[in-house]
């Protein structure tokens, strides 16, 4: 979806991979200034669980994780994840030692994401959204 709205040289898109971009951002914003936004489904996420305490003790002050958690696993066909029932990925950030977590909905995220970006902390975002895709 992204590819569509705004494609650039910078994008680099980790489409399937289930978890990796946050871990392959992290490592990017870690071996340079630049400021890095890494894009990942709660679904991605809950997938490769061990990215929040590797984020949480690895700060990167250019990182950015946004999280769009729409308790779907949208590139697998919209099953529920558990980020949809009783788990919280914003107390689960928390609890792995992330200090700047910030949950929004999908109407702040933009705003939220600015103010990430014109920051000089590591920024973990949960965008609380609903579940769908776009055809593509």
């Amino acid at each position: 979806e992204l590819h569509l709205m705004d494609d650039q040289p910078s994008n680099f898109y980790m489409l399937g991979t289930m978890g990796l971009s946050s871990s392959i951002g992290l490592g990017l914003a870690l071996a340079q200034k630049e400021k890095v936004i890494s894009i990942d489904g709660d679904g991605s996420v809950l997938t490769n669980f061990g990215t929040l305490p590797t984020i949480a003790n690895n700060v990167a002050d250019n990182f950015i994780l946004l999280i769009i958690d729409n308790g779907s696993y949208g590139s697998t066909g919209d099953q529920p994840t558990y980020a949809g029932k009783k788990t919280s990925l914003t107390a689960v950030a928390k609890a792995c030692g992330c200090e700047n977590v910030i949950e929004c909905t999908a109407e702040e995220t933009a705003k939220v994401v600015q103010e990430a970006l014109d920051g000089d902390k590591m920024t973990i975002i949960v965008s609380k959204c609903e579940s769908g895709n776009i055809k593509v």
